[in-house]
Order: C-alpha cells, then sequence, then structure tokens
C-alpha cells in the first residue's frame, strides 16, 4: 500500500468514533446551551408566525407511515423536539403523555419531533408508549428547532402554537405537566403569560 491510498475502517473502530462524536456533541450542545439565553427556561413568543413552508413538512412516524401535519392546522399544539439519548426528553416524556391525555377535549395536540434515528426511537417508544404523535425528524429537525427559536440547538426544545398558528411560548430544557397547563391557560385566555 502507499501513501495514497486510503486505509480501510473497520466497522467496530467506525462505530467508536461514531459514538466518541456523539458524546462531543452533546456535551458541546449543553455547553453552549448553559450559556444561552434560552436556558433560562420559558420564553415568551410574541406571536411570531410559524416559518415559511412548516405546514409543507413531511416526516414518517416510527411505523413508517406520515405524520398527519396538516391535522395538527387550525387548533393549539405543542411541539416537542426529542431523543432517545437526551435524559431531560426522556424524563419529560410521561409529562407531554399527560398533556395529551388531559387537554385534548380542549383541541390541544402534541407532537414530539424525534431528532435521532429510527431504530434508537422505535425501541424506545416500544419500551415507553405515549399517546401523542411522534414524528422523525432525524438530525435535520435541528434545523427546523432553530427556525422556531432553538438558537443554542439544545434538546428537549418545546414550542407551543395557538391555533391561529403564532408561536406563544418556547422553552430550552425539561418541561412538566404543570407549566404546559399554564401555557395552555394563557393561550386560551388569548394573553401570552409570563413565566
Amino acid at each position: 500500500m502507499n501513501e495514497d491510498t486510503p486505509v480501510p475502517v473497520h466497522r467496530g473502530r467506525r462505530v467508536a468514533l461514531m459514538a466518541a462524536a456523539g458524546a462531543a456533541a452533546a456535551v458541546a450542545g449543553w455547553w453552549w446551551r448553559s450559556r444561552s439565553p434560552l436556558s433560562q427556561g420559558a420564553q415568551e413568543g410574541p406571536g411570531d408566525p410559524l416559518p415559511d413552508g412548516f405546514w409543507d413538512l413531511a416526516f414518517d412516524t416510527p411505523d413508517g407511515a406520515p405524520l398527519d401535519w396538516q391535522a395538527l392546522a387550525g387548533q393549539p399544539f405543542v411541539l416537542n423536539f426529542w431523543a432517545t439519548w437526551c435524559p431531560p426528553c426522556v424524563r419529560e416524556m410521561p409529562e407531554l403523555d399527560r398533556f395529551q391525555r388531559e387537554h385534548a377535549a380542549q383541541g390541544w395536540q402534541v407532537v414530539g419531533l424525534a431528532v435521532d434515528g429510527p431504530t434508537p426511537v422505535r425501541e424506545f417508544l416500544a419500551k415507553v408508549g405515549v399517546g401523542f404523535r411522534v414524528g422523525l425528524a432525524g438530525f435535520g429537525g435541528t434545523e427546523l428547532a432553530r427556525e422556531l427559536g432553538n438558537t443554542a440547538g439544545g434538546l428537549p426544545f418545546t414550542v407551543i402554537v395557538d391555533a391561529q398558528g403564532r408561536i406563544r411560548h418556547r422553552k430550552m430544557g425539561e418541561t412538566h405537566f404543570d407549566e404546559l397547563a399554564k401555557w395552555a391557560r394563557d393561550v386560551a385566555g388569548d394573553t401570552p403569560g409570563r413565566t
């Protein structure tokens, strides 16, 4: 072999390199998030409209069917960006699920966009079932999150959208049922609330 011949990388070494890169990205995201204004908790949205092309996006669900994205138009919803490797994301799943169950009668929907690979998401959901819609955004989901105000690129990231398609709240970091319920009351009262 001469110097210009590529050296094959063994599968095990490639997996180890990918895992190390993922861990480094997670640490860098945590560091950046801890210095971001969004890390201070919830941020009220001034009624910003959803970005252009938002309703044209398409995501698959973990079972391979397309996510019915258009079904959200005209009703309030919670959009949560998460990943299986993110401990705060995993901790808040039952809170989001409870919110979906208790607020569905008022027209609220929860959608979790997984910024993760399809296989880990399927395996996770097989163990921890949720009653809300889940879409597979993959790592490209970070771009959508950025367009919605996640300048730090961290997870979890939650956006509250009213029935008119205006962003009412944004939060970097773990959320909980009481916070989500308060935001729902704010939106129902049509007065953006501060947390």
